[in-house]
């Protein structure tokens, strides 16, 4: 009898073990989550190897989600994305430089309040196998982002949105999160500083000028045979129209009001000025490249910034993380050092951001389980492991203190929390252009710098929506 009941408890205790890994039977959402797919993602510049790691990770707790890379180059990026998304064949995750996310949004899906994802998981009785059960996470929400990301992020991905009731007020939806954010700095060559008596790179902009006076060598004929800083034209000088807007920014421009560009208008709570900031910035910077101005140290004929760097040919050099491999790979005995951008007002820094951000399409057949992707991807663990493969600045607050103490990022890491940019309009590259056509302008014979901008802002507004 009792071996009769040990038996009848054994094959009960299999059937009910049995059952375990198999619950999207019974389960329809269960079930078609469950189903193997792959999550298609495209972007620029980093390689695959940048992401094994963090795509082997995430394929261990969601056993049914495969993920597909591709690397474009920047120049096709776009006509890419564009053509796919026409033919239905685009990816359901995407990079945008933070710069153009807005005119993007009719494509995107804003992130979820709550998301609803399987999980694979070791099953907990005896039988030990993996299942896959149903989990409700927090989405990512502006208030969220406010308090992991540094703060130009949630400047640039936070989108007020449209609610299905079309009176109902606007609400404010994430669109995207970065996996890091580069910041501008200067590059200087120590020996140059050091030939001319200078022990630290200048900390405003004045003195920077003054820096750039010393260095600078002309020969008989007034060519430029050593720069002190290569800024001030258009075409030459790698990022320039970032410098340009940084200078506004810093001298108090308003660089949009209400959804347009401003960066012609004198803000109310500047003192009065011969000019408005934005055409006081373009005249500094361009004055840099006028031999009749103080300062002049560089001009069109002058080679690419960077090469000049890396040459010896230019003392303060303009750039990015993304500039110091080049550097070390190209020029491996250039005596150089990092420092922080000058600011017009060192008691209020004003930094600028330049990245891209991780996007949900709204063509994509899972936009759960992207946007479950894009918060793994750029999540603090992940995050680390992508930052120390690419040597680039963090995009979260919990780790920027970390980089503090890293030689190559600290400076760059430490003006993360006063870095900025501003949204460029539906074509980011024609905003660009505008910004160059005014410093070819100011370049110009008896130019009106005030005039310029005006038609600089009107250019730029033709692309805002």
């Amino acid at each position: 009898m009792l071996f009769r009941r040990l038996s009848a408890i054994l094959i009960a205790s299999s059937l009910l073990f049995a059952g375990f890994g198999c619950s999207n039977t019974s389960n329809p959402e269960l079930a078609a989550k469950s189903k193997p797919f792959t999550l298609k993602y495209w972007r620029v510049f980093d390689e695959d190897d940048a992401f094994n790691e963090i795509f082997a990770a995430y394929r261990a707790q969601h056993k049914n989600i495969s993920v597909e890379y591709r690397k474009f180059r920047p120049e096709e990026y776009e006509k890419a994305l564009l053509n796919a998304f026409a033919e239905g064949t685009g990816p359901d995750v995407f990079s945008l430089h933070n710069t153009s996310l807005g005119g993007w949004d009719q494509r995107l899906t804003p992130a979820p309040a709550v998301l609803t994802v399987p999980y694979s998981e070791m099953s907990t009785g005896l039988k030990k196998e993996v299942i896959t059960v149903l989990k409700k996470i927090p989405g990512m929400t502006p208030q969220r982002l406010a308090a992991e990301f540094v703060p130009a992020v949630a400047e640039d991905v936070v989108i007020p949105t449209e609610q299905a009731d079309p009176q109902a007020p606007l609400v404010p939806r994430v669109y995207g999160l970065p996996l890091a954010v580069d910041t501008m700095v200067v590059y200087y060559n120590r020996d140059l500083l050091n030939a001319a008596g200078i022990a630290q790179p200048a900390a405003d902009w004045i003195e920077f000028r003054e820096q750039v006076k010393k260095i600078t060598k002309l020969d008989e004929t007034g060519a430029i045979i050593q720069s002190g800083a290569a800024l001030g034209t258009s075409k030459n000088v790698e990022r320039s129209t970032d410098l340009l807007g940084l200078l506004m920014m810093q001298n108090g421009a308003h660089m949009t009001e209400n959804g347009v560009a401003a960066f012609e208008r004198r803000p109310p709570e500047l003192p009065q000025r011969t000019l408005p900031p934005g055409a006081e910035a373009l005249v500094f910077y361009t004055d840099f490249a006028n031999p009749e101005k103080e300062g002049y140290s560089w001009n069109d004929k002058m080679p690419n910034s960077l090469e000049a760097f890396l040459n010896g040919s230019t003392a303060y050099f303009f750039g990015y993380a993304y500039h110091l491999p080049t550097i070390r790979t190209r020029a491996p005995r250039l005596n150089f050092g990092i420092a922080p951008m000058p600011q017009v007002d060192i008691n209020n820094a004003k930094n600028f951001a330049n990245y891209w951000v991780e996007t949900v399409s709204k063509q994509t057949a899972h936009p759960e389980e992207a946007w479950d992707f894009v918060q793994f991807v750029t999540g603090a663990n992940q995050a680390k492991n992508y930052l120390k493969r690419t040597k680039k600045p963090t995009a979260l607050l919990s780790l920027v203190s970390e980089q503090a103490n890293d030689l190559d990022l600290a400076t760059f890491a430490a003006a993360l929390p006063t870095a900025k940019n501003w949204y460029h309009g539906g074509d980011a590259s024609a905003t660009e252009k505008a910004f160059a056509e005014m410093i070819d302008a100011m370049l110009a014979a008896e130019a009106d710098p005030k005039r310029i901008v005006e038609i600089g802002v009107t250019k730029v507004n033709q692309t805002m929506r």
